[in-house]
Protein backbone atom coordinates (compact mmCIF):
# COMPACT_ATOMS: atom_id res chain seq x y z
CA UNK A 1 0.00 0.00 0.00
CA UNK A 2 1.92 2.88 -1.19
CA UNK A 3 -0.42 5.92 -0.30
CA UNK A 4 -2.86 6.31 2.45
CA UNK A 5 -5.08 8.95 3.60
CA UNK A 6 -2.33 10.36 6.29
CA UNK A 7 -0.97 13.16 4.63
CA UNK A 8 1.70 14.05 7.13
CA UNK A 9 2.61 9.97 7.51
CA UNK A 10 4.99 8.81 4.80
CA UNK A 11 4.78 4.80 4.93
CA UNK A 12 6.22 3.53 1.52
CA UNK A 13 9.61 4.58 -0.51
CA UNK A 14 6.91 5.71 -3.66
CA UNK A 15 5.30 7.91 -0.92
CA UNK A 16 9.06 9.39 -0.07
CA UNK A 17 9.16 10.24 -3.50
CA UNK A 18 6.90 12.25 -3.89
CA UNK A 19 8.31 14.68 -1.14
CA UNK A 20 11.37 14.44 -2.05
CA UNK A 21 10.82 15.66 -5.85
CA UNK A 22 9.20 18.90 -3.81
CA UNK A 23 12.26 19.20 -2.08
CA UNK A 24 10.80 19.56 1.07
CA UNK A 25 10.02 16.66 4.15
CA UNK A 26 9.28 19.49 6.57
CA UNK A 27 7.00 18.46 9.56
CA UNK A 28 6.33 14.86 8.29
CA UNK A 29 6.82 11.58 10.03
CA UNK A 30 8.80 9.38 8.55
CA UNK A 31 7.94 5.62 9.18
CA UNK A 32 9.80 2.48 9.31
CA UNK A 33 11.97 3.04 5.73
CA UNK A 34 14.52 1.20 5.26
CA UNK A 35 16.38 4.06 3.77
CA UNK A 36 19.75 2.37 3.71
CA UNK A 37 18.75 0.20 0.41
CA UNK A 38 19.01 2.34 -2.48
CA UNK A 39 19.74 5.78 -0.19
CA UNK A 40 17.71 8.59 -1.50
CA UNK A 41 19.47 11.63 -1.63
CA UNK A 42 18.17 14.22 0.97
CA UNK A 43 21.04 16.79 -0.45
CA UNK A 44 19.12 20.15 -0.21
CA UNK A 45 15.85 18.60 0.87
CA UNK A 46 14.59 20.39 3.49
CA UNK A 47 13.69 18.66 6.71
CA UNK A 48 13.20 20.97 9.48
CA UNK A 49 10.86 19.66 11.70
CA UNK A 50 10.82 16.29 9.80
CA UNK A 51 10.55 13.49 12.36
CA UNK A 52 12.32 9.73 11.25
CA UNK A 53 10.95 6.93 13.42
CA UNK A 54 12.35 3.33 13.48
CA UNK A 55 13.70 4.49 9.91
CA UNK A 56 17.65 2.32 9.09
CA UNK A 57 19.84 5.31 7.73
CA UNK A 58 22.69 4.85 5.02
CA UNK A 59 25.20 5.50 8.13
CA UNK A 60 25.69 7.37 11.37
CA UNK A 61 27.42 10.68 8.78
CA UNK A 62 23.45 10.55 7.38
CA UNK A 63 21.95 10.72 10.93
CA UNK A 64 24.10 13.42 11.89
CA UNK A 65 23.40 15.49 9.05
CA UNK A 66 19.58 15.38 9.09
CA UNK A 67 19.79 16.36 13.23
CA UNK A 68 22.18 19.49 11.96
CA UNK A 69 19.70 20.64 9.56
CA UNK A 70 16.47 20.05 11.90
CA UNK A 71 14.80 16.72 11.97
CA UNK A 72 14.53 14.25 14.66
CA UNK A 73 15.21 10.87 14.41
CA UNK A 74 14.14 7.93 16.58
CA UNK A 75 16.06 4.72 16.02
CA UNK A 76 15.27 1.60 14.86
CA UNK A 77 16.87 -0.75 17.27
CA UNK A 78 18.19 -2.79 14.65
CA UNK A 79 18.91 -6.27 17.37
CA UNK A 80 15.29 -6.37 17.43
CA UNK A 81 13.33 -9.52 15.67
CA UNK A 82 10.23 -7.33 15.02
CA UNK A 83 9.65 -3.44 13.65
CA UNK A 84 9.78 -0.81 16.32
CA UNK A 85 7.32 1.37 14.48
CA UNK A 86 5.51 -0.73 12.23
CA UNK A 87 3.70 1.54 8.83
CA UNK A 88 0.72 -1.29 9.09
CA UNK A 89 -0.96 -3.99 10.55
CA UNK A 90 0.28 -7.59 10.12
CA UNK A 91 -1.23 -9.68 8.01
CA UNK A 92 -1.32 -14.00 8.19
CA UNK A 93 1.54 -13.71 6.10
CA UNK A 94 3.78 -11.55 8.12
CA UNK A 95 3.10 -13.90 11.25
CA UNK A 96 3.37 -17.39 9.85
CA UNK A 97 6.81 -15.76 7.73
CA UNK A 98 9.27 -18.88 7.93
CA UNK A 99 6.62 -22.06 9.17
CA UNK A 100 7.54 -23.48 4.85
CA UNK A 101 11.69 -23.60 5.72
CA UNK A 102 11.81 -24.01 9.51
CA UNK A 103 8.76 -25.15 10.72
CA UNK A 104 6.72 -23.03 13.75
CA UNK A 105 10.08 -22.80 15.39
CA UNK A 106 11.06 -20.44 12.81
CA UNK A 107 7.81 -18.15 12.42
CA UNK A 108 8.58 -14.95 12.43
CA UNK A 109 5.91 -14.92 15.27
CA UNK A 110 7.45 -17.56 17.62
CA UNK A 111 10.77 -15.51 17.04
CA UNK A 112 9.28 -12.19 18.54
CA UNK A 113 7.94 -14.26 20.89
CA UNK A 114 11.04 -15.92 22.14
CA UNK A 115 12.84 -12.65 21.95
CA UNK A 116 10.25 -11.30 24.51
CA UNK A 117 10.42 -14.09 26.99
CA UNK A 118 14.12 -13.83 26.82
CA UNK A 119 14.54 -10.38 27.27
CA UNK A 120 12.20 -9.94 30.59
CA UNK A 121 8.31 -11.16 29.43
CA UNK A 122 6.30 -8.17 30.91
CA UNK A 123 9.03 -6.79 33.04
CA UNK A 124 11.61 -5.93 30.23
CA UNK A 125 14.65 -3.97 30.70
CA UNK A 126 14.53 -0.23 29.81
CA UNK A 127 16.01 -1.08 25.99
CA UNK A 128 13.29 -3.15 25.65
CA UNK A 129 10.82 -1.78 27.48
CA UNK A 130 11.27 1.79 25.24
CA UNK A 131 11.35 -0.59 21.81
CA UNK A 132 8.62 -2.64 22.61
CA UNK A 133 6.48 0.58 23.49
CA UNK A 134 7.68 1.87 20.15
CA UNK A 135 6.09 -0.81 18.52
CA UNK A 136 2.84 -0.64 19.80
CA UNK A 137 2.61 3.04 19.34
CA UNK A 138 3.09 2.17 15.57
CA UNK A 139 0.30 -0.40 15.75
CA UNK A 140 -1.96 1.75 17.34
CA UNK A 141 -1.84 4.42 14.71
CA UNK A 142 -2.31 1.44 12.16
CA UNK A 143 -5.05 0.23 13.50
CA UNK A 144 -6.50 4.10 13.44
CA UNK A 145 -5.87 3.84 9.69
CA UNK A 146 -7.01 0.68 8.83
CA UNK A 147 -10.35 1.68 10.60
CA UNK A 148 -10.78 4.24 8.65
CA UNK A 149 -10.22 2.46 5.75
CA UNK A 150 -12.78 0.24 6.89
CA UNK A 151 -15.46 3.20 7.94
CA UNK A 152 -14.61 4.52 4.79
CA UNK A 153 -16.08 2.00 2.76
CA UNK A 154 -18.70 0.54 5.39
CA UNK A 155 -19.58 3.68 7.29
CA UNK A 156 -19.37 3.80 11.06
CA UNK A 157 -21.44 1.06 12.39
CA UNK A 158 -20.00 -0.44 15.22
CA UNK A 159 -17.89 -2.93 14.99
CA UNK A 160 -18.90 -6.41 16.85
CA UNK A 161 -16.75 -8.12 19.16
CA UNK A 162 -16.76 -12.36 19.68
CA UNK A 163 -14.86 -13.59 23.06
CA UNK A 164 -14.69 -16.78 24.37
CA UNK A 165 -12.68 -19.66 25.33
CA UNK A 166 -9.39 -20.11 23.79
CA UNK A 167 -9.07 -23.69 24.60
CA UNK A 168 -12.01 -24.70 22.34
CA UNK A 169 -11.19 -27.36 20.09
CA UNK A 170 -11.82 -26.89 16.35
CA UNK A 171 -14.61 -29.06 15.33
CA UNK A 172 -16.47 -28.78 18.77
CA UNK A 173 -19.74 -27.13 19.01
CA UNK A 174 -19.09 -24.26 20.53
CA UNK A 175 -16.06 -22.97 18.02
CA UNK A 176 -18.79 -23.97 14.95
CA UNK A 177 -21.39 -21.68 16.43
CA UNK A 178 -19.22 -18.77 16.95
CA UNK A 179 -17.36 -19.38 12.89
CA UNK A 180 -21.33 -19.59 11.87
CA UNK A 181 -22.61 -16.45 13.73
CA UNK A 182 -18.98 -14.68 12.21
CA UNK A 183 -19.57 -15.63 9.02
CA UNK A 184 -23.49 -14.25 9.06
CA UNK A 185 -22.60 -11.02 10.80
CA UNK A 186 -19.36 -10.27 8.60
CA UNK A 187 -21.80 -11.66 5.65
CA UNK A 188 -23.73 -8.45 6.30
CA UNK A 189 -21.31 -6.35 6.45
CA UNK A 190 -19.74 -6.10 10.41
CA UNK A 191 -16.75 -6.17 10.96
CA UNK A 192 -15.72 -8.81 13.84
CA UNK A 193 -13.20 -7.67 16.09
CA UNK A 194 -11.27 -10.90 18.31
CA UNK A 195 -8.68 -11.12 20.79
CA UNK A 196 -6.75 -12.68 17.92
CA UNK A 197 -6.12 -16.04 19.75
CA UNK A 198 -7.11 -19.94 19.34
CA UNK A 199 -10.23 -21.38 20.20
CA UNK A 200 -13.72 -19.35 19.78
CA UNK A 201 -11.59 -16.30 18.77
CA UNK A 202 -9.76 -18.41 15.91
CA UNK A 203 -13.13 -19.45 15.05
CA UNK A 204 -14.72 -15.99 14.44
CA UNK A 205 -11.95 -14.83 12.25
CA UNK A 206 -12.85 -17.97 10.06
CA UNK A 207 -16.30 -17.45 10.07
CA UNK A 208 -15.70 -13.67 8.83
CA UNK A 209 -12.67 -14.97 5.89
CA UNK A 210 -15.39 -16.94 4.43
CA UNK A 211 -17.94 -14.12 4.76
CA UNK A 212 -18.07 -14.46 0.43
CA UNK A 213 -18.43 -18.32 0.53
CA UNK A 214 -21.39 -20.63 1.60
CA UNK A 215 -21.99 -22.55 4.84
CA UNK A 216 -20.92 -25.60 3.49
CA UNK A 217 -17.60 -24.05 2.75
CA UNK A 218 -16.96 -22.75 6.14
CA UNK A 219 -18.50 -26.65 7.35
CA UNK A 220 -15.27 -28.51 5.29
CA UNK A 221 -12.92 -26.21 6.37
CA UNK A 222 -13.55 -26.38 9.52
CA UNK A 223 -13.71 -30.44 9.20
CA UNK A 224 -10.29 -29.60 7.83
CA UNK A 225 -8.63 -27.96 10.72
CA UNK A 226 -10.22 -30.70 13.08
CA UNK A 227 -7.52 -33.26 12.48
CA UNK A 228 -5.41 -30.83 14.38
CA UNK A 229 -7.66 -29.70 17.20
CA UNK A 230 -5.68 -28.47 19.94
CA UNK A 231 -3.84 -25.39 19.84
CA UNK A 232 -0.77 -26.87 22.11
CA UNK A 233 0.48 -29.42 19.00
CA UNK A 234 1.97 -26.24 17.56
CA UNK A 235 3.39 -27.78 14.26
CA UNK A 236 0.18 -29.24 12.97
CA UNK A 237 -2.19 -26.35 14.29
CA UNK A 238 -0.34 -23.90 12.26
CA UNK A 239 0.04 -26.75 8.97
CA UNK A 240 -3.91 -27.29 8.96
CA UNK A 241 -4.43 -23.87 9.04
CA UNK A 242 -2.37 -22.63 6.39
CA UNK A 243 -3.93 -25.74 4.19
CA UNK A 244 -7.19 -24.33 4.84
CA UNK A 245 -6.13 -21.07 3.43
CA UNK A 246 -4.43 -22.34 0.28
CA UNK A 247 -7.53 -24.46 0.10
CA UNK A 248 -9.93 -20.99 0.35
CA UNK A 249 -7.85 -18.55 -1.04
CA UNK A 250 -9.23 -14.90 -0.34
CA UNK A 251 -8.39 -12.35 -3.89
CA UNK A 252 -6.07 -9.47 -3.32
CA UNK A 253 -7.61 -6.79 -1.67
CA UNK A 254 -7.68 -3.53 -0.23
CA UNK A 255 -7.50 -3.28 3.84
CA UNK A 256 -10.95 -2.83 3.84
CA UNK A 257 -11.44 -5.88 2.08
CA UNK A 258 -9.06 -7.94 3.88
CA UNK A 259 -10.91 -7.09 7.15
CA UNK A 260 -14.36 -8.04 5.71
CA UNK A 261 -12.75 -11.82 5.25
CA UNK A 262 -11.39 -12.40 8.24
CA UNK A 263 -11.93 -9.36 10.55
CA UNK A 264 -9.50 -7.78 13.11
CA UNK A 265 -7.70 -9.82 15.35
CA UNK A 266 -5.74 -7.83 18.31
CA UNK A 267 -3.47 -10.40 20.09
CA UNK A 268 -0.69 -10.27 22.06
CA UNK A 269 2.74 -11.44 22.60
CA UNK A 270 2.36 -12.28 26.45
CA UNK A 271 0.15 -14.98 25.44
CA UNK A 272 2.49 -15.99 22.61
CA UNK A 273 2.95 -19.55 23.59
CA UNK A 274 -0.71 -19.61 21.87
CA UNK A 275 -0.11 -20.42 18.03
CA UNK A 276 -1.04 -17.19 15.83
CA UNK A 277 -4.65 -17.03 14.18
CA UNK A 278 -4.33 -16.96 10.80
CA UNK A 279 -7.72 -15.98 9.34
CA UNK A 280 -7.81 -12.88 10.50
CA UNK A 281 -7.54 -10.15 7.53
CA UNK A 282 -5.40 -7.44 9.76
CA UNK A 283 -3.89 -8.74 12.40
CA UNK A 284 -2.58 -5.85 15.28
CA UNK A 285 -0.48 -7.60 17.34
CA UNK A 286 0.49 -5.66 20.71
CA UNK A 287 3.12 -6.33 23.66
CA UNK A 288 1.43 -4.55 25.95
CA UNK A 289 -1.81 -6.63 27.21
CA UNK A 290 -3.39 -4.30 28.95
CA UNK A 291 -3.50 -1.84 25.86
CA UNK A 292 -4.81 -5.04 23.60
CA UNK A 293 -7.22 -5.84 25.63
CA UNK A 294 -9.06 -2.26 26.36
CA UNK A 295 -8.86 -2.02 22.56
CA UNK A 296 -11.12 -4.75 22.00
CA UNK A 297 -13.50 -3.66 24.67
CA UNK A 298 -13.19 -0.29 23.22
CA UNK A 299 -14.12 -0.99 19.67
CA UNK A 300 -16.51 -3.01 20.21
CA UNK A 301 -19.69 -0.69 20.09
CA UNK A 302 -21.92 -2.78 18.04
CA UNK A 303 -22.21 -5.64 20.82
CA UNK A 304 -20.20 -7.82 22.24
CA UNK A 305 -20.92 -11.78 21.65
CA UNK A 306 -19.31 -14.01 24.61
CA UNK A 307 -19.48 -17.53 23.71
CA UNK A 308 -18.75 -19.83 26.28
CA UNK A 309 -15.24 -19.15 28.49
CA UNK A 310 -13.73 -19.09 32.00
CA UNK A 311 -11.29 -16.41 33.58
CA UNK A 312 -10.33 -14.13 31.00
CA UNK A 313 -13.93 -14.16 29.44
CA UNK A 314 -15.26 -13.13 32.72
CA UNK A 315 -12.70 -10.69 32.87
CA UNK A 316 -13.64 -9.23 29.62
CA UNK A 317 -16.95 -9.29 30.18
CA UNK A 318 -16.91 -7.27 33.21
CA UNK A 319 -14.32 -4.37 31.78
CA UNK A 320 -16.84 -4.38 28.72
CA UNK A 321 -19.93 -3.42 31.39
CA UNK A 322 -17.36 -0.34 33.23
CA UNK A 323 -17.42 1.07 29.94
CA UNK A 324 -21.22 0.50 29.01
CA UNK A 325 -22.24 1.49 32.83
CA UNK A 326 -20.15 4.60 32.36
CA UNK A 327 -20.34 5.04 28.47
CA UNK A 328 -16.46 5.47 28.37
CA UNK A 329 -16.91 5.14 24.52
CA UNK A 330 -20.11 6.10 23.05
CA UNK A 331 -23.71 3.87 23.09
CA UNK A 332 -22.90 0.66 23.76
CA UNK A 333 -24.51 -2.57 21.61
CA UNK A 334 -26.01 -5.83 22.82
CA UNK A 335 -24.31 -8.50 24.77
CA UNK A 336 -24.76 -11.66 23.58
CA UNK A 337 -24.60 -14.69 26.03
CA UNK A 338 -23.85 -18.16 23.41
CA UNK A 339 -24.89 -20.78 25.41
CA UNK A 340 -27.39 -21.09 27.66
CA UNK A 341 -26.22 -24.28 29.77
CA UNK A 342 -22.70 -22.42 29.90
CA UNK A 343 -23.53 -19.29 31.53
CA UNK A 344 -26.45 -20.76 34.12
CA UNK A 345 -23.67 -22.67 35.44
CA UNK A 346 -21.40 -19.57 35.70
CA UNK A 347 -23.92 -17.01 36.85
CA UNK A 348 -21.82 -13.91 35.61
CA UNK A 349 -25.41 -12.26 33.89
CA UNK A 350 -26.56 -12.46 37.72
CA UNK A 351 -23.99 -10.08 38.73
CA UNK A 352 -24.01 -7.96 35.24
CA UNK A 353 -28.20 -7.06 34.84
CA UNK A 354 -28.78 -5.51 38.08
CA UNK A 355 -25.60 -3.49 37.51
CA UNK A 356 -26.17 -2.21 34.32
CA UNK A 357 -29.82 -1.08 35.70
CA UNK A 358 -28.22 1.37 37.66
CA UNK A 359 -26.00 3.32 35.17
CA UNK A 360 -25.73 6.71 35.49
CA UNK A 361 -26.93 6.85 31.81
CA UNK A 362 -30.15 4.73 32.31
CA UNK A 363 -31.06 1.19 32.62
CA UNK A 364 -28.84 -0.94 30.60
CA UNK A 365 -30.14 -3.97 31.75
CA UNK A 366 -31.87 -4.33 28.22
CA UNK A 367 -28.77 -4.92 26.66
CA UNK A 368 -27.87 -8.86 27.75
CA UNK A 369 -29.21 -11.63 25.61
CA UNK A 370 -28.84 -15.10 26.91
CA UNK A 371 -29.37 -17.28 24.35
CA UNK A 372 -28.85 -20.91 21.84
CA UNK A 373 -30.36 -19.09 18.73
CA UNK A 374 -27.94 -17.74 16.48
CA UNK A 375 -31.13 -16.42 14.80
CA UNK A 376 -31.48 -14.49 18.21
CA UNK A 377 -28.03 -13.42 18.34
CA UNK A 378 -28.19 -12.08 15.16
CA UNK A 379 -31.32 -9.96 15.68
CA UNK A 380 -29.95 -8.62 18.55
CA UNK A 381 -26.77 -7.12 16.85
CA UNK A 382 -28.47 -5.94 14.32
CA UNK A 383 -27.30 -1.72 14.58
Amino acid sequence: MPFDATALEIESRAELDVHLAKRSLSGLVVLGLHLDVDPPDLTGVDVGGALFVGCRLAGPEVEIDLIRRGAHLIPPFRERPYPTHPALLYTPEDLSRGFAEAGFAGMFDTLVYQHFVAHGGPVPDIREALSQRLHDAGIDNALGKALAAWAAVHGHEGPVGIMGGHAAPRGSAAYRMAASLAQRLAGAGRLIVTGGGPGVMEAANLGAFFASRGTEELAAAIDMLSGAPDFPDHEPYTAAALAVRRAFPVAATDVAGLLRHGGLALPTWLYGHEPANLFAGQIGKYFSNAVREDSILRLSRGGIVFAPGWAGTVQEIFQAATKTFYATDGPSGAYVFLGVEHWSALPVVDLLRPLLARSPHGDQSHLVVVTDSLDEAVAALQP
